[in-house]
């Protein structure tokens, strides 16, 4: 292609591929898709995503009832006190995790 920039080839070959078309999960027609989970069919309007937009959604919420869960979450109800002594909660546990982590290497890397 004379006359097209290296940039320009790059940028028409991006937009092509992140088009396409995928089947609707709900009326089986093909509609447009941009590789996003919440894109909507053409034909009857419901989400292309399925199965793993439900899969994401659920994937989501528990990520978040982990984070919450943790010993040291640090919640916005919390005094600036506990906020403190969760901070430092948090600070020795990476501390520990990382002299187990490295006595396990030691201990693995010494045979060898």
């Amino acid at each position: 292609m004379p006359g097209k920039e290296k940039a320009d080839i790059l940028q028409d070959f991006g937009t092509f591929a992140i088009m396409g078309e995928k089947k609707c999960p709900h009326c089986g027609k093909w509609s447009d898709w941009n590789q996003n989970l919440t894109d909507t069919c053409q034909h009857c309007g419901n989400t292309l995503g399925g199965a793993d937009l439900e899969f994401q959604e659920k994937r989501a919420s528990q990520v978040k009832a982990n984070e919450e869960q943790w010993v040291f979450y640090i919640k916005e109800t919390d005094s600036e006190f506990v906020k403190g002594v969760k901070k430092a909660g948090n600070f020795f546990y990476t501390i520990y995790i990382s002299i187990i982590t490295f006595i396990a290497w030691l201990i693995a890397a010494l045979p060898g």
